[in-house]
Order: C-alpha cells, then sequence, then structure tokens
C-alpha cells in the first residue's frame, strides 16, 4: 500500500502562479513526420501538474481537482525535487510487474499495493521564479533532468528517437497506447488543444460520458454512453464487456446518486434496425436507468459503425480527471 502523506504546508506562497490548465493535444490519424517534431510515449494514466513550493506540493488534476492525497508517494517524490519552487506536467501512471500501465490499478487504491505509482513528467512550466510556458519546448525538456534528479517515483518522459514509423512500431510492440508528437520550437499553450502536440492512438479508445445503464440487480449488466455535440448528448454505445463484479457493483453505487426519470440521450430510442445490437429500441427503453450526464469512462472499441455506434466496446475505468462537458467524439 502507498505510504502515509507527508507532511507539508497548507498553503503555498505568492510566488508560484495559481492554477495552470493543462496544454492539450490534437488527435490525428497519422503522426506529422520531419526534423521539425519530436515523439514520446503516450501514457495510460491521469494527466496531472505536481506543484512544490519549498516544502508545500500538491497534485492537480487538468480539470483543477486535488489528488495531492490520492498519490502520497508522488507528494513525497516532489518534496526531493531539485528545484525550490516548480510546476511540472506529465501523467501518473500505475505500473504492473512487466512495467506497463494499468488504467484501471489507478482508480482502486487496493490494487496500489500490487502495482508502482509513478509521475512521467514531459514539461516544466515554472521553476525557481521563472515562467518557462513562452520558452521553446527544447529548452523547457531541458530543465527536467536536473529537476527531476535521480527519482524512482518522478521519472523524465524521454524523446523516442528515430522516425514517425519506427517509433510507432517500437510503441506497439511494448503494448502501450499511442504517441505524441510534438513541434519543436513550439511553447506551452495553457488550456488549448493546439496542432503543435498531436497523438496518434494504436488502439481506438477515449473517454464517454455516462448517461444511463441497464440494471442487474444491486449491480449493473450494461452502461450506456455518449459524447457531446454543441448541445446535445449523442449516444454512442451499451457496454457490457470489461467489468468485474466488484467494478459493476462499484460503478452502480456510483450511478444511483444521480438518478433521474428523463432520458439524456437527444437520439434515443433508435429508430430502424441497428447492426451489432448497437442501438435501444423503444421497446427497451422501459429496461433502462437514466442518471444525469456527469460521471465519464474510459471506453475501448474496434471502430465507429455507419450508424456512428461503437462495435465491440469495452469499459477500461472511471475518468475523475475529466469534465463530462468537454466529452467529445475524436477523430
Amino acid at each position: 500500500m502507498e505510504p502515509a502523506r507527508a507532511m507539508a504546508p497548507k498553503k503555498k506562497s505568492e510566488s508560484l502562479p495559481g492554477f495552470v490548465a493543462p496544454m492539450a493535444a490534437v488527435a490525428v490519424k497519422k503522426l506529422p513526420e520531419g526534423e521539425g517534431w519530436c515523439y514520446e510515449v503516450k501514457f495510460d494514466g491521469y494527466r496531472a501538474l505536481v506543484i512544490k513550493d519549498g516544502t508545500w506540493v500538491e497534485i492537480q488534476s487538468r480539470n483543477h481537482k486535488n489528488l495531492t492525497a490520492m498519490y502520497p508517494t508522488v507528494t513525497s517524490a516532489a518534496l526531493k525535487l531539485g528545484a525550490s519552487r516548480v510546476v511540472i506536467d506529465g501523467e501518473i501512471v500505475a505500473l504492473d510487474e512487466r512495467g506497463r500501465p494499468a488504467f484501471q490499478a489507478l482508480q482502486h487504491r487496493s490494487s496500489h499495493g500490487q502495482h508502482q505509482i509513478a509521475f512521467y513528467a514531459f514539461d516544466v512550466l515554472h521553476v525557481d521564479g521563472r515562467d518557462t510556458t513562452g520558452e521553446p519546448i527544447e529548452k523547457r525538456r531541458a530543465l527536467l533532468p536536473k529537476v527531476i534528479g535521480e527519482n524512482p517515483v518522478i521519472r523524465l518522459s524521454a524523446e523516442l528517437p528515430g522516425s514517425a514509423a519506427a517509433v510507432i512500431d517500437a510503441v506497439r510492440s511494448l503494448g502501450l497506447e499511442g504517441v505524441i508528437a510534438k513541434r519543436r520550437g513550439s511553447v506551452y499553450q495553457p488550456g488549448d488543444r493546439s496542432s503543435d502536440w498531436q497523438k496518434l492512438k494504436l488502439e481506438h479508445q477515449q473517454e464517454f460520458v455516462i448517461g444511463g445503464f441497464r440494471p442487474d440487480g444491486a449491480s449493473i449488466d450494461t452502461l450506456l454512453v455518449g459524447y457531446h455535440q454543441g448541445k446535445e448528448l449523442k449516444f454512442a454505445a451499451k457496454v457490457r464487456a470489461g467489468f468485474t463484479p466488484h467494478i459493476r457493483r462499484e460503478v452502480r453505487l456510483k450511478l444511483d446518486r444521480l438518478r433521474t426519470a428523463r432520458c439524456p440521450f437527444t437520439d434515443l430510442p433508435t429508430l430502424g434496425p441497428q447492426r451489432w445490437g448497437g442501438g435501444v429500441s423503444a421497446e427497451q427503453m422501459h429496461e433502462m436507468v437514466w442518471v444525469r450526464p456527469e460521471l465519464v469512462a474510459q471506453i475501448r472499441f474496434v471502430e465507429w459503425t455507419a450508424e456512428g455506434r461503437l462495435r465491440h466496446a469495452a469499459f477500461l475505468g472511471m475518468r475523475t480527471d475529466k469534465s463530462a462537458d468537454d466529452v467529445h467524439r475524436e477523430s
């Protein structure tokens, strides 16, 4: 199990900036190539900022939630960073015995004893009074090795050598989620989804909003998930695979608090025949329990069908680090 959280002051000084919304990457089907780009692993974890000011440490999620108490080993490791005041951008990852990310283990503290919690740092936004967001990515990344030092928990997300094709082959062979390409010379754009950062997922997965479920006693049989298109919540899939009995009960408890009488999906019930069993007919609507669309789940799938549904969808885990309002269909 993770050790108790290190003691630290409850407030940071005015020498560090307030919350900085992390820069986001654009999803692409093909990585950009050439000397103007560098590549990194896309980790399957929780995006977060590690903030240190003397002996004060806080871990913030991308939507400004305080994760400090959830990951005390990262908090303790941050106290050993080689800078008095620093803001580092990166990903919290649970590593299995083979060193591969295990996303579901992040959400269950009972699993932390069987997995190593690590923070992979890939950018630095502030260091000892210096705002680095306006500096080129090469200069920012050059600061990281000295800031991190010899730290088994906070690690450097290394640049991957070689062509885009070689990088993709290497990352795929390791069973990792994907690759991030970053434009050399680019600055950090807080809160923006910029084409200076481009992500290629090697398997199809993304976040979806939960809008309902089919119950099974005190558990769930099926999740109903979708995505925002403008102000509408569009239905994407019925998800039955990927659950353990324990997770089915755990998700049911979260959803029962959000029950509502009204279906939040604007395109249900489904009209006409649906391939792969992807829709919800008018006859099936009464079998479902509707919830306020506030919770987000990570879903893996084979492809989008012609009807705009997910084929062979499987549940990977809940995303407490992402806002439902920000979930849209990725290209």
